[in-house]
């Protein structure tokens, strides 16, 4: 019988889930009609209640927490947490000088253990299973967040965690372009993903051994899908894209393409959630 290991395993994800109407339907018809096995789910998106009941009413389709800590709004009133939002509950929007601030201030440190568990117990009251953790823009790997999360990890539940690494060279064989974007988050990501695996190891949170999409930017299109599904090396993998019906509608149509299916299933491709690793 074929190993685990030595079979090609896929969990197919959309991040920003409840964050609009349009996502919340893209990530419904790619689920229903498509590949899509996995939704991470923003708690304070402004249509969060409409992606909650719609996931209840698909209970295949496994559901984790889309940790927002920057580009969007808090669970926790700005008087809580005044480090990191402002008077309209809003994080900044500059990753880098927040990432920053972040790292060198550790005055911010209990408020992030807050806000983060405030999120939490935000997803617990839906009653979903709780599928995966991740982060808007992968802030759940900085070091600050992830320590956090590791410390905390047996009360908050999390049994799953993206490791966010995409490799480049195989990357590079798929598309072209905006190169110091992918090199620059390739070196990034390689030291973060080095840094948190031994951790997870240690307290048994498992993750994929592989993470695609990080290194396109919003481009996971139809031929970029068609070639990763031929390359695609064995064991675990996650490609995590933003579908929707406006602005990432091209994600949308990759996930939907008959050429794709076709792949998945002539590959030998086994579809999968996070909680099936």
């Amino acid at each position: 019988m074929e190993s685990v290991r030595s079979r090609r395993r896929l969990i197919v994800n959309a991040d920003d889930f409840g964050r609009s109407a349009s996502i919340n339907a893209a990530v419904i018809r790619a689920h229903k009609e498509g590949i899509l096995t996995t939704a991470s789910l923003m708690v304070n998106g402004s249509a969060f209640n409409e992606a909650v009941e719609l996931a209840h009413e698909n209970p295949k389709l496994g559901v984790g927490l889309h940790l927002s800590l920057i580009c969007g709004r808090s669970s926790l009133k700005p008087t809580e947490i005044p480090g990191l939002v402002d008077n309209r509950y809003q994080f900044s929007n500059n990753p880098v000088s927040t990432g920053f601030r972040y790292f060198i201030n550790p005055g911010l440190r209990a408020q992030l253990r807050h806000e983060i568990r405030a999120q939490f117990q935000k997803f617990q009251l839906t009653k979903l299973p709780l599928d995966h953790v991740n982060g808007h823009l992968n802030m759940h790997l900085h070091p600050t967040i992830f320590s956090i999360l590791r410390h905390h990890a047996m009360d908050l539940g999390i049994r799953h965690m993206r490791v966010t690494r995409d490799r480049f060279w195989l990357n590079a064989r798929l598309a072209g372009g905006e190169w110091l974007y992918r090199v620059s988050h390739a070196v990034i990501f390689s030291m973060l993903a080095a840094r948190s695996r031994p951790a997870l190891r240690r307290q048994d949170i498992r993750h994929t051994k592989h993470v695609f999409g990080l290194l396109q930017n919003g481009r996971v299109h139809e031929e970029y899908v068609s070639r990763l599904l031929a390359r695609l090396p064995q064991g675990d993998s996650e490609l995590y894209c933003h579908p929707s019906l406006d602005d990432f509608k091209h994600e949308l149509e990759a996930l939907l393409s008959t050429r794709v299916r076709q792949l998945v299933e002539a590959n030998g491709i086994d579809l999968i959630r996070y909680q099936d690793l």
